[in-house]
């Protein structure tokens, strides 16, 4: 099995397979693995002897048709056919007719001239069915599965360095706290960050704050580093302006507990001598997450933990009962709260 950069050394040292199969939900990967079989396979003559091919839209016996047609001007032809959901379990909801013993006898025999190219953007095959046990045991696979947080890591730092910037640990995690591995989505914000802070400039946890989109869970929790550390004006604030944009209180309330819960379990691992790390996987968070819920926890000790999350019980229930204003709740609770004042029931 291949990964991209390995793609790259197989097709330089001229080990060329006539089948490859794309497999992975790294839809960035998959592009980059298709411009690398094209520019390399076709140098010069691209424009004549390349084609894209959709199964939502044409049928798999035209493709293999198209994969049988003699080069134009050149001595290979590059054929990519994506959205082969025939290789999964799931149900085909366009109205295309495959004929997959086509697919299997250009399989068994491939045109010389031809690389064919299958994207299967998928997380498994169904590898039940005959023609994806065939697939697998002709074709090279090329897998691009999504980034785990240590790989996202190093090849942000890969990229930043492509683009002439620095960019901070600190930075990286917070990025990828904030946007998860999509290497589309991270490229695109990297490149936004390279631009502002400029060739030879540093892409800090400050640019990343600021420049990039904040989701509700991030407000949230904006919040309640404000009412960890007593800042109840802040806290109070954070929370009107979750109102202006319209948010929903139950949701709100929800992702506090859920925040609380986390500095709980993270006080509890700590107990048992877990690092960051184990405790991020424990908890099922980001390594960042768990690393800011480390230096929240310093600040509670057991017996208040336990009676946040009692007393969060006691006023979901009442919010959703309709006993009390639903803001009204919160307000209360976010202030008790930044006093470390919870003993009891919040209202």
């Amino acid at each position: 099995m291949l990964t991209v950069d390995s793609l790259k050394k197989t097709i330089k040292n001229k080990q060329i397979s006539p089948i490859y199969l794309i497999w992975g939900t790294e839809l960035f990967l998959a592009e980059e693995a298709i411009r690398t079989l094209s520019s390399l396979l076709l140098p010069e003559e691209k424009d004549f002897n390349f084609s894209l091919h959709n199964l939502d839209e044409i049928s798999v016996q035209e493709v293999m048709e198209d994969a049988e047609t003699m080069p134009f001007l050149g001595e290979r032809r590059v054929v990519v056919m994506k959205n082969a959901v025939f290789l999964t379990a799931a149900k085909d909801k366009t109205k295309i007719e495959h004929d997959l013993k086509i697919f299997e006898q250009y399989l068994q025999n491939p045109a010389e001239y031809t690389t064919l190219v299958i994207v299967a953007p998928y997380e498994k095959l169904d590898e039940r069915k005959k023609i994806v046990k065939q697939l697998k045991s002709q074709a090279e696979i090329v897998q691009v599965s999504q980034l785990s947080n240590d790989t996202a890591e190093k090849w942000l730092l890969k990229e930043a360095e492509h683009s002439s910037v620095t960019i901070e640990k600190e930075a990286i995690q917070l990025l990828l706290a904030r946007l998860g591995t999509k290497m589309a989505i991270l490229a695109k914000e990297l490149e936004k960050m390279s631009l502002y802070v400029g060739k030879g400039g540093i892409i800090t946890v400050k640019t990343v704050d600021n420049l990039v989109s904040r989701t509700l869970e991030d407000d949230v929790f904006s919040l309640v580093d404000h009412v960890v550390h007593k800042r109840t004006e802040l806290a109070l604030r954070s929370f009107y302006d979750l109102m202006k944009q319209n948010q929903e209180p139950i949701q709100i309330h929800a992702l506090i507990t859920r925040q609380f819960r986390i500095i709980n379990g993270v006080k509890e691992l700590q107990k048992k001598g877990y690092g960051e790390k184990q405790m991020a996987s424990a908890l099922k968070i980001h390594p960042y997450a768990a690393k800011l819920a480390t230096k929240h926890a310093k600040q509670f000790n057991e017996s208040f933990l336990r009676n946040c999350l009692d007393d969060f019980a006691e006023t979901d229930y009442k919010m959703k009962t309709g006993q009390m204003d639903k803001v009204l709740l919160l307000e209360m609770e976010i202030i008790k709260l930044s006093q470390n004042n919870v003993t009891s029931s919040l209202v």
